[in-house]
């Protein structure tokens, strides 16, 4: 008698964003595309935000973003489906020439299930890292949740869609919580796409 093996599928959240065209595409229209790209890759157990249109970030950097948000179920590692989201990054001839530059796609693994990676203290270095900081260094491994999660409103406001509940893991506060504690005029700023 066989025995069953139970594949365990954790729920990651992935962010999306676009402010450049790509030939005829527009940013709108990359990110449709890319999100049909990760569900044929990553299965049918995936939720989608709508779409919002968001200042670039940061400020003056180029055209405004259109950005999303999307979960799936998956078993795959943080960092084979981090390289999954580069692959489909350079499907859409994505550059990474310049740190918050503009870009065609840019797909960020936000947070696997409750995972706090590389560890607590790799986490909280990142965290607490200061923005002037920020835009000259990146880390060189990956750091889950995404580090910047809690400041951008681009990103909580297409979360609150989709898993307002989801509870970071260091911060212990819900995606709505995040959202909320965030200044209005940067919320009000990040508008649905018709």
């Amino acid at each position: 008698m066989r025995s069953k093996v139970t594949i365990l599928r954790t729920k990651a959240i992935i962010a999306l964003g676009a402010n450049l065209p790509l030939g005829e595409m527009l940013p709108r229209d990359i990110l449709l595309a890319a999100i049909k790209e990760l569900t044929l890759l990553l299965g049918e157990l995936c939720q989608v935000s709508r779409l919002f249109q968001t200042p670039c970030f940061p400020v003056g950097a180029g055209p405004d973003y259109v950005n999303a948000a999307m979960t799936v179920e998956t078993t795959l590692s943080p960092s084979d489906l981090l390289q999954h989201l580069h692959g489909i990054e350079q499907q859409f001839s994505r550059l990474r020439e310049q740190r918050w530059g503009m870009r065609t796609l840019d797909l960020d693994l936000i947070a696997v299930g409750d995972q706090v990676l590389p560890d607590n203290a790799g986490y909280m270095y990142w965290y607490d890292l200061a923005v002037e900081q920020q835009m000259k260094e990146a880390p060189k491994e990956l750091i889950l949740p995404h580090p910047r999660l809690q400041d951008r409103a681009f990103v909580l406001v297409p979360l609150c869609d989709i898993c307002p509940d989801w509870r970071h893991p260091v911060l212990g506060k819900t995606i709505l919580e995040l959202r909320d504690a965030l200044p209005k005029s940067e919320l009000e700023a990040v508008l649905p796409v018709e």
